[in-house]
């Protein structure tokens, strides 16, 4: 068996309330573990008796710090069909989420030990996958996560599939957000000497280089240098390239990567933020909040250029005179764009509670 993390694995005498989280994991990136992470917390607390499990790699740098009973892999789960399928029948859960990971073994061991089975793609290649035959014959829903002005509507082929098969479920989770907690914005706001309204948060992503933009920490930790010299408190997360304490602004602060929870309570009381085309963009739109978009990731563009194009976020290239120029000439306006309050008819909107009412139809 594979190694395991610190929290135990202990089987329970309930195995029809257990939920198994396979997320893409490893040294970059962390959407698609933040993603599941939100997901599993806010079902905790819904459903406090669920029992949950994560599959990471031992390689991602979050897997030491997850709140929740892990399983340990040299690599990302894709990549170890025979220690996920032994992990499938020994754990035996009535739900596995996939996100972006799997392989057709694993959902067969899924399906074989009785799990109903929840595949999210944020890909065209993920995408596609879930659209074969095969894999939707053993697929209940599929989770496409992004909205669908960025996705693109099912294609006629992919419709044509689900009426022949009527399976899986199909749904665009545009984005997921934590409930606001009121008690714990305020102690982020304090322990960062914030105030609401009053700073730019600046969210370069994991924290590590992608390949063809390897500089990209260091090009967003120098345009967070540059726009606190403009007097505004500036809080740059997730990475290290900020430098020393002693050659950044006084207005500069600077944190470690932060839970889901925390980060969200940070985006939802700024004036304004700078993040990648990941998922934190389209949390961002969710909460209502001015943006601008850096793609430091060859599939980012795309993303960032539809919400420019909705009038939604505004686009910056990877370049610290770029970002500084276009986060100055946003917080000058007096309604920049994303700034607003969102109705259910917004193009980007938080489907928590969509997500959660699936789970607990395949959970009953």
């Amino acid at each position: 068996m594979p190694e395991r993390g610190t929290l135990p694995f202990v089987p329970m005498s309930t195995p029809g309330q257990r939920v198994l989280f396979i997320p893409v994991s490893g040294p970059r990136g962390m959407g698609e573990y933040a993603r599941c992470l939100t997901i599993a917390t806010a079902l905790a607390r819904r459903a406090p008796g669920v029992e949950l499990h994560f599959v990471l790699s031992r390689e991602a740098p979050y897997a030491a710090d997850t709140p929740f009973a892990t399983t340990l892999l040299p690599s990302s789960a894709t990549f170890h069909t025979r220690e996920v399928s032994a992990l499938i029948r020994d754990f035996a859960p009535r739900v596995v989420v996939f996100d972006n990971a799997g392989r057709t073994a694993q959902l067969r061991a899924a399906h074989a030990a009785g799990a109903r089975i929840v595949y999210v793609s944020s890909r065209r290649r993920q995408r596609r996958k879930a659209f074969r035959l095969k894999w939707m014959r053993l697929l209940d829903e599929h989770w496409i996560a992004y909205p669908r002005f960025i996705a693109g509507a099912l294609k006629p082929l992919e419709r044509l599939k689900l009426r022949v098969l009527g399976r899986p479920t199909v749904r665009y989770i545009d984005t997921l957000l934590p409930a606001s907690d009121p008690a714990r914005s305020a102690e982020c706001l304090a322990r960062f000497g914030l105030t609401t309204r009053g700073y730019v948060l600046i969210v370069p992503g994991g924290g590590s280089a992608h390949p063809g933009a390897e500089s990209a920490p260091a090009i967003v930790a120098s345009a967070a240098r540059a726009v606190a010299r403009h007097g505004l408190p500036t809080l740059l997360v997730g990475t290290d390239a900020a430098g020393d304490e002693g050659g950044r602004p006084a207005l500069l602060k600077v944190a470690a990567r932060l839970p889901p929870a925390e980060l969200v309570e940070l985006i939802r009381s700024a004036r304004l933020v700078i993040c990648n085309g990941g998922d934190t963009l389209l949390q961002v739109l969710a909460c209502a909040v001015p943006c601008v978009a850096v793609p430091i990731a060859h599939d980012q563009a795309h993303r960032i250029d539809r919400c420019v194009r909705a009038g939604l976020a505004v686009g910056a290239e990877l370049s610290t005179q770029a970002i500084e120029t276009t986060a100055r000439a946003l917080l000058e306006q007096p309604r920049p764009p994303g700034a607003g309050s969102r109705s259910d008819a917004a193009p980007v909107r938080d489907r928590m509670e969509e997500v959660l009412g699936a789970l607990g139809a395949l959970l009953a």
